[in-house]
């Protein structure tokens, strides 16, 4: 079963078509589903005997405000890993340079690069380094890489160059293999 969210492949023997460079980049989440359930029950047990102690001094309804609460912090968090669902899948072969992107909706915007005259762009700031990564041409400009942080950027920069400065050599043929 497919979810969509795949490159397609072609299935031949064409050394243009072989990748060179292909990335899977996603938004970073500190907490997964473990942490998650272990916050919301440490919340909703603060939050329920705190609760308690004010019913038992008469003031009922501060038992349903911490409910509410615990209910706000949980749909937070939802919206926060619904969010994470965001994908960019960036692919470059010797022919083509590809960034595919995929919402948290599920929405697909696909960018084709021609390799050989796309160029890559940064913008830096002294303190914190890279902040965006942007792949320009034919006067069009596209910003890539924003789930990384800085140094993540630079890592990823450094990748893609060396791949597009690949691509541009052409591919290598070699008929003994």
């Amino acid at each position: 079963m497919s979810t969509g969210n795949e490159i397609e492949r072609k299935d031949s023997d064409d050394p243009r078509d072989a990748q060179i460079f292909s990335a899977l980049l996603t938004p970073h989440r500190s907490l997964n589903r473990t942490g998650f359930l272990a916050v919301m029950l440490f919340l909703s047990a603060v939050s329920f005997v705190t609760g308690i102690v004010f019913l038992m001094k008469g003031a009922w309804p501060v038992l349903g405000f911490f409910g509410l609460d615990v209910l706000v912090v949980w749909w937070a968090f939802k919206v926060n890993f619904r969010t994470g669902r965001a994908r960019e899948e960036i692919t470059v072969t010797a022919s083509e340079l590809r960034v595919r992107r995929i919402s948290h909706h599920g929405q697909v915007a696909e960018f084709t690069f021609n390799p050989l005259w796309v160029r890559l762009d940064m913008e830096i700031d002294e303190d914190f380094g890279i902040e965006h990564l942007y792949l320009v041409s034919r006067g069009h400009r596209i910003q890539i890489a924003r789930f990384l942080g800085p140094d993540e950027k630079a890592s990823f920069y450094k990748g893609l160059v060396e791949a597009l400065n690949a691509a541009r050599r052409g591919p290598t043929y070699n008929p003994v293999s």
